[in-house]
């Protein structure tokens, strides 16, 4: 069934239907124009469009045709209608009649499919941002098993210092986490209701849009119907996310491509991302990681082609708009399977350490120790580098090691070199010097390591409908020992976008508000942290988040009410008179069990000076 035939004598050929449908590949949106039809039951439910009872009739179908879809979504792309939107309609219709064709009031395919594709993204952008985080585990786990491996580092592919193998997975830790905090940033920009804008023109039906945003898990609704229908910015932005992440992944790839050839032989795969030669029996190949290499191109191509399709586009919506899905389709998914990929090959990774050893200790990998050396004899580093470069000449015509070199040869070029230069040119004196922060030390690579580790424990961010079980639960407990003021499931559902939470091996642990006053100040709520979590920490990373979500909001300052003044004095609050506080925040007290004899102090956190300078909070979102 079309949805749109009215205007039309006759229907299209059958070329141009072919040509113009979508349902071949928009079915992966069924799950979520169900969803998104199932809160818009509900916003029509409130401008009075539906009674009571129509409602729960429209409500009990689409949860069954959301069951059916889930069983076998595959099948809904050879249905043969238009796209997912006419799918769903008429599969309604055939369930509850013509009380269906109610459900659109107020609606348009233009806002429909802008909710249902954002409601997409999200929800692949976390499944991404878990992949990431575990990839990243992989290399902090390979990084502490070989912390003493001693491997050739290269500038120009020339073997130029040596470095620790565990330096050299810690390299890929800090992209991985940019390449995280990238697609964070990406979430809470996609993370915006673009229903009840209808066509172009916004609704004309009193739609509460914000209500119909939290309950649909978006943290508000889009403030322009015009942008709204036709904002793709957030596929560009994940397109690009994606693709600077498979450029690690791909610079990742053939690093280890290289480790692993014959000519290296630093690493060996393990057989299950390698495969072998149809002809020649002693191959193995590593197929995983060309394959992460060459499925990159398609990534980069995604992007491109959506800059392209979007650059010269009048608002509001173009057909050419349909074009977004089909890169995104594949984009993502390309994504996610290298990233898996990725950390099958490094924990099936096998290290020759004393293959890496022998690398590093040729090519004369030494020699910027050799100028280090000369430099604390007096020398400049310029004259100093001209003589090792010297010395090197010297090295490659009698094919030696600097460190071969006798004490006479030495001093033929230099007078001031003695006996004592012999210890630091050995491989492990060369390691060990480089103790500045970030250097490739194991003392530096030790701390890096434990600082990630310590990071990747705990995910903080912002909570969502499915957190709302775990956050009543966090609640209640404290609630009950007097140490948080009690609160109603219904209450945590309407101020869901308040909360942030954290999680720990998949599981809620922890979680706090951010309540917004009038004249920009902000109350920081709720916040607890499970009692038999061993991970510490939580509660002060829950602060800091806040805090930087606080300062992005433009807020001037951010209160707490608490018993526990020294956790908040170590984050920056300073103690402050109750006078200072809204009435609003004086009248919960009547909530508290403690009342008559409260022992809670109040305590500010400044996000603005006085003449409105912005004072950096410590944690970084």
């Amino acid at each position: 069934m079309a949805l749109w035939g009215g205007r039309f004598s006759s229907g299209p050929d059958a070329a141009f239907k072919q040509f113009n449908d979508s349902l071949p590949f928009d079915y992966q949106l069924a799950e979520q124009d169900i969803v998104g039809s199932i809160a818009w039951a509900g916003a029509l439910l409130q401008v009075n469009v539906l009674d009571e009872e129509e409602h729960q009739e429209l409500v009990a179908a689409l949860n069954a045709l959301l069951e059916n879809v889930q069983q076998d979504l595959s099948a809904v792309a050879n249905a043969g209608y238009e796209d997912i939107h006419s799918y769903v309609e008429t599969k309604l219709i055939e369930q509850v009649g013509d009380l269906a064709k109610k459900l659109h009031t107020g609606r348009s395919r233009n806002d429909q499919v802008a909710t249902d594709f954002r409601l997409w993204s999200r929800q692949c952008a976390e499944q991404l941002l878990a992949a990431l985080g575990s990839l990243k585990s992989a290399f902090v786990n390979l990084a502490e098993r070989e912390l003493g491996t001693i491997l050739p580092g290269y500038t120009h592919l020339q073997r130029a210092q040596p470095v620790l193998f565990s330096h050299w997975c810690m390299a890929y830790v800090e992209m991985l986490e940019r390449d995280e905090s990238r697609l964070q940033d990406a979430l809470i920009r996609l993370n915006v209701c673009p229903l009840g804008s209808g066509a172009l023109a916004g609704t004309a039906y009193p739609i509460d849009r914000e209500t119909l945003a939290t309950n649909l898990g978006f943290s508000h609704a889009s403030r322009n119907s015009l942008d709204a229908v036709s904002d793709r910015d957030f596929v560009v932005e994940l397109l690009s996310c994606a693709s600077i992440s498979m450029m690690h992944l791909s610079r990742f790839a053939e690093d280890l491509i290289f480790y692993n050839s014959g000519e290296a032989a630093f690493i060996e795969l393990a057989d299950n991302v390698t495969s072998g030669s149809s002809l020649m029996p002693q191959k193995k190949n590593p197929d995983a990681l060309e394959l992460i290499r060459g499925k990159t191109g398609r990534v980069f191509g995604a992007f491109s082609a959506m800059m392209m399709t979007l650059k010269a586009l009048p608002l509001a919506y173009n057909k050419d708009m349909q074009e977004d899905k089909e890169g995104l389709f594949d984009a993502m998914p390309t994504w996610l399977a290298c990233i898996h990929m990725a950390e099958a090959c490094i924990k099936g990774l096998k290290v020759n350490a004393q293959t890496t050893r022998k690398a590093a200790q040729g090519g004369h990998a030494n020699a910027t120790e050799l100028a280090d050396y000369l430099v604390a004899k007096g020398i400049p580093f310029r004259e100093g580098h001209h003589i090792v470069g010297q010395l090197v000449q010297i090295a490659i015509a009698e094919g030696k090691n600097l460190e071969d070199l006798t004490l006479e040869t030495f001093q033929q070029v230099c007078a001031v070199i003695s006996d004592d230069v012999y210890p630091v040119l050995e491989l492990d004196a060369g390691i060990a010097a480089r103790q500045a922060l970030g250097g490739t030390s194991v003392t530096q690579v030790e701390l890096a390591v434990r600082a990630a580790k310590k990071k990747q424990q705990i995910l903080v961010r912002d909570a969502n409908l499915d957190d709302v079980d775990a956050i009543a639960g966090l609640i209640q407990h404290w609630a009950k020992v007097g140490e948080n003021l009690p609160r109603a499931k219904s209450d945590m559902i309407h101020s869901i976008n308040e909360f942030a939470v954290t999680v720990v091996d998949g599981k809620i642990t922890g979680c706090a508000s951010l309540y917004i006053y009038d004249t920009g100040l902000a109350e920081i709520r709720s916040l607890g942290v499970d009692p038999q979590t061993p991970v510490k920490g939580q509660g002060m990373q829950l602060v800091q988040y806040l805090l930087v979500k606080a300062r992005k909001l433009a807020l001037n300052r951010v209160i707490v009410l608490t018993r526990v003044p020294g956790f908040f004095t170590k984050q920056g609050f300073s103690y402050c008179t109750k006078d200072t506080l809204p009435e609003k925040v004086m009248k919960d007290c009547d909530l508290c069990l403690r009342k008559d004899h409260c022992d809670e102090v109040a305590m500010e956190f400044l996000l603005k000076a006085a003449k409105g300078a912005v004072i950096p909070c410590k944690f970084v979102a």
